[in-house]
């Protein structure tokens, strides 16, 4: 069983680890309510997509 011989330092595992990097969410606006929405998915405030409604959206 491989073993490493030294204890890897702080700086050599946060260089390794430099590429890992979150991504922001991509958003698009929604072409019927221009409200933010993830893309190809469903508008959660018209209940729109490409067109035609699929929910329901009840107004309080």
């Amino acid at each position: 069983m491989a073993v490493p011989k030294r204890k890897t330092s702080k700086s050599k595992r946060d260089k390794r680890r430099t590429h890992y990097k979150a991504t922001p969410v991509n958003v698009v606006l929604c072409p019927n309510c221009k409200e933010p929405k993830l893309p190809h998915v469903v508008c959660p405030k018209c209940g729109m997509y490409k067109g035609k409604k699929y929910l329901k959206i009840e107004e309080a």
